[in-house]
C-alpha cells in the first residue's frame, strides 16, 4: 500500500513539473514573438537611417504624427531614428538574456521530469516483481 501512495505522489509531482514546463515553453514562445517584432522594427529603422543618410542637408523631412505630416529637421530625424535603434537593440539584448534564462529553466525542468519518470518506472518495476 505504501508503494501505491508513493507512486501517486510521484505522478502528482510529475504532473506539476509538466505543467511548469508547459508554462515555460509558452513564455519562450512569447519571447520569440516579441523578439521577431523588435528584429523587424530594427531592420526598418536601419533602413530609414540609411535613407536619411542619402539626403542633402537642406532636404525636407516629414514625420507622420497621427493623420498629419509634420516637417522635421534632418538632424532631429537622424537623432530620433538613432535613439530608436539604440532602444530596440537594448530591448533585443534584454530579450536574449531572458530567453537564455528561460531555456536554462526549461532544461532543468526536463531533467527533473526525467528523474521523476525514472523513479516511477523503478517503483513500477519493483511492484511488478512483487
Amino acid at each position: 500500500m505504501g508503494s501505491a501512495a508513493a507512486l501517486r505522489e510521484l505522478q502528482r509531482e510529475l504532473e506539476t513539473k509538466a505543467n511548469d514546463l508547459s508554462k515555460l515553453q509558452k513564455d519562450i514562445g512569447k519571447n520569440h514573438q516579441v523578439r521577431k517584432k523588435y528584429t523587424i522594427q530594427l531592420g526598418e529603422n536601419e533602413l530609414v537611417l540609411k535613407e536619411l543618410g542619402l539626403l542633402n542637408e537642406g532636404a525636407n523631412v516629414y514625420k507622420l504624427i497621427g493623420p498629419v505630416l509634420v516637417k522635421q529637421d534632418l538632424a532631429e530625424a537622424n537623432a530620433n531614428v538613432r535613439k530608436r535603434i539604440e532602444y530596440i537593440s537594448a530591448e533585443l539584448k534584454r530579450l536574449d538574456a531572458t530567453l537564455q534564462d528561460l531555456e536554462e529553466k526549461q532544461n532543468s525542468k526536463k531533467e527533473a521530469i526525467f528523474k521523476v519518470q525514472q523513479r516511477i518506472q523503478s517503483l513500477q518495476a519493483g511492484k511488478a516483481k512483487a
